[in-house]
């Protein structure tokens, strides 16, 4: 049985649509999630994320919601956005990281439009997962610690943006990669097909300035 490693942060609308179809990826497989810090991913790689830069921030909402409605999946945006996961990242510990708690607190923020730091729909939220005490154990030392471990250790393998699902130490990043993923999965040797080889020697080029420094 193959490990499928997702990595994941509520902060991303694209990761809550490849949460809500993850009957694309294959039977028989052990998914495992591991909630990541989006913005530490981008600090470390000296990059933004799409709701960082206006004219993207516009299109990627919009072209969101498209998705969304083309694929059937429920969507309703939060109050605001960017937020602060840390929240739901650690209850996402809390609860041991079990896909089902994974999807469902998803869609407490993408398809209910909720907020964590709504005192209301926190309180109801931890009630329906049976976390009174969640509070409490958010605020562990080990709990805190395991989300930036999670950071640290994505940040090793490569991981640069979320959703992205990593198998036999291939990378597929995307909610649009779940395809690719797919196919991987029923053609093994996918990778060292025709076009692979200088996809991943394409020399790189003249850099802009400044870039990455």
């Amino acid at each position: 049985m193959k490990q499928v490693d997702w990595y994941f942060d509520f902060i991303s609308p694209f990761a809550y649509l490849a949460s809500q179809r993850l009957d694309l990826l294959p039977a028989g497989i052990e998914l495992r999630p591991v909630p990541v810090l989006f913005a530490g991913l981008l600090d470390h790689w000296q990059t933004r994320g799409p709701a960082e830069i206006a004219p993207m921030r516009q299109f990627t909402f919009r072209h969101i919601t498209w998705v969304a409605g083309r694929d059937g999946i429920p969507l309703r945006l939060p109050p605001c956005h960017p937020f602060n996961p840390l929240r739901l990242l650690r209850l996402s510990v809390v609860l041991g990281n079990d896909s089902a708690q994974v999807q469902r607190l998803f869609r407490f923020v993408w398809a209910e439009g909720r907020s964590a730091d709504d005192p209301e729909a926190w309180h109801e939220l931890i009630t329906e997962l049976g976390l009174t005490d969640a509070d409490t154990r958010i605020a562990a030392p080990e709990v805190k610690a395991q989300v930036r471990e999670n950071t640290e250790q994505a940040i090793v393998r490569g991981v640069f943006g979320v959703p992205t699902f990593i198998v036999d130490d291939e990378l597929f990043w995307g909610y649009d990669a779940l395809p690719f993923l797919a196919q991987y999965f029923a053609n093994p040797g996918l990778l060292q097909g025709p076009g692979f080889a200088a996809a991943d020697t394409f020399p790189e080029g003249q850099s802009r300035p400044g870039a990455g420094s």
